[in-house]
């Protein structure tokens, strides 16, 4: 099972970093979020439209190791469109999953199963979470 969860991290990650979604910097988005590892110099921005309790529109722009830009590509393919409830509860899950690793798979979802693996890789597990977290402590601090 561990080889076929490398397989999966391994395709995710290369996907996602070789043509990542929602690649695009926009400046002038309701909201933008830093996500910054000054251990590593990974560096993302997060672009945010709510409306009606919901994200609109979801964008990143930014650098770093492909685990990141891998799983900030995912944060927002996942967050398009979803309601601020569910936002929360799709990072929770998210984070939840990884921090368990793969022993303790806690989710169907295969994206972020291959996500789980990064924790047997050390260091991995903040470039997995980097851009989730900052989005956590965005929508924990954020003006309602």
């Amino acid at each position: 099972m561990e080889e076929n969860l490398a397989k999966l991290y391994q395709g995710v990650i290369a996907e996602h970093n070789n043509a990542p979604l929602f690649f695009e910097s926009r400046p002038d988005a309701g909201y933008v979020v830093e996500a910054y590892n000054p251990l590593c110099g990974d560096k993302f921005k997060l672009f945010l439209d709510i409306e009606d309790g919901a994200v609109a529109k979801a964008t990143f722009s930014g650098y770093g190791c492909a685990v990141s830009k891998a799983a900030s590509s995912v944060l927002v393919k996942k967050i398009q469109g979803q309601p601020l409830e569910a936002v929360a509860e799709i990072i929770e899950q998210y984070l939840r999953a990884v921090s368990a690793g793969a022993d303790a798979l806690t989710s169907t979802d295969p994206e972020t199963i291959a996500f789980t693996v990064a924790k047997n890789f050390p260091g991995r597990d903040k470039c997995a979470t980097l851009s989730w977290k900052a989005l956590a402590d965005f929508f924990q601090t954020r003006p309602r």
